[in-house]
């Protein structure tokens, strides 16, 4: 008989290419990390420290799984993004330990409710809700660390077939490395933590109907269609 009072939730996971499922904890996302990016957002990338924003475990969109149109938008975004899978956590972890502390790599997108975000950023309130609502961060499989390089290689997505987003990962502003090292100064990390690590440019609306195919060099593609 459970102890719960209510039934557990289930577990959030990622696929991992091959058939096994990675458990997920957190996720954690690196705003405005290509400068390009910044740029088109009205931010000077020479002068902002990296910061972070989150998303709850269970906005995870698996498996090519359509994505529903969320409700409380007429103006949502994509975001193409490398996504780091932790499989040792700590804190004040030295960047040049940090690529130790991955598990796996994937590709992710991180969907934005932007007109709620430029509300909440007009009145300097937080983003959660244009940020971290209910499957706003589809995902593909991850494959493991070894042999994948985080910090150069093509990074894209195409909507409809068209190319929308095109950039490289040596173009973040804070590698992947920097971003750990950075993030487990504020919070202690932990196996099963996620990172979405930024976008680079080319941000723009999408509408139900439309087909997202995204891919990193090296690590894989996300695909879906927002229902």
């Amino acid at each position: 008989m459970s102890d719960y009072v209510i039934p557990a939730p289930p577990r959030a996971y990622v696929p991992v290419a091959g058939g096994a499922k990675f458990p997920v904890r957190r996720i954690f996302c690196v705003g405005r990390n290509y400068a390009d990016h910044a740029r088109e957002m009205g931010h000077d990338p020479n002068r902002e420290p990296p910061f972070f924003f989150m998303k709850p475990a269970d906005a995870l969109v698996i498996g090519g799984a359509p994505t529903p149109y969320p409700v409380a938008t007429a103006d949502l975004h994509h975001e193409i993004e490398l996504v780091v899978a932790l499989g040792q956590g700590g804190s004040n972890i030295a960047a040049a330990a940090a690529l130790s502390h991955v598990w796996g790599y994937a590709v992710g997108l991180d969907l934005t409710r932007r007109d709620l975000q430029e509300v909440a950023k007009q009145a300097a309130r937080p983003w959660d809700m244009a940020k971290g609502f209910d499957a706003s961060a589809p995902v593909g499989d991850l494959v493991p660390a070894a042999g994948v390089d985080p910090t150069r290689g093509r990074i894209a997505l195409s909507v409809n077939g068209a190319l929308r987003q095109q950039g490289d990962l040596a173009q973040m502003i804070w590698p992947v490395a920097d971003a750990i090292a950075c993030l487990s100064t504020l919070v202690a990390l932990a196996p099963g933590d996620l990172i979405f690590t930024g976008t680079p440019s080319g941000v723009g609306a999408i509408v139900r109907g439309d087909v997202l195919e995204g891919s990193v060099e090296g690590v894989g593609t996300v695909r879906t269609t927002i229902a």
